[in-house]
């Protein structure tokens, strides 16, 4: 496996990670942190399926691809931090 595979490897498995964590916690958040969950959870599965097929034209694109899947990955974890906060909140 190339280091750029593994790369984006670990990048889709810590970002699902988080989102698996989170959702153990959501039944204590508020509403809008549970839409927000569910938004970003859409958006971690999109860019699961989306990763999927460009694994092959990666080797041939790297840079680009590595970088459009981090600018999502960033997204996420930003959005899960915001989960995180919003059910930290509730538990004040």
């Amino acid at each position: 496996m190339s280091d750029t595979r593994k790369k984006l490897d670990d990048l889709v498995s810590t970002v699902r990670k988080e989102r698996d964590e989170l959702k153990l916690q959501i039944h204590l958040a508020s509403l809008d942190a549970k839409d927000e969950y569910e938004r970003l959870s859409q958006k971690c599965d999109q860019l699961a399926d989306e990763y999927q097929p460009v694994t092959e034209a990666v080797e041939k694109t790297a840079d680009n691809v590595v970088s459009a899947l981090g600018m999502v990955a960033d997204e996420l974890k930003v959005g899960f931090q915001r989960v995180r906060q919003a059910i930290r909140d509730t538990e004040d």
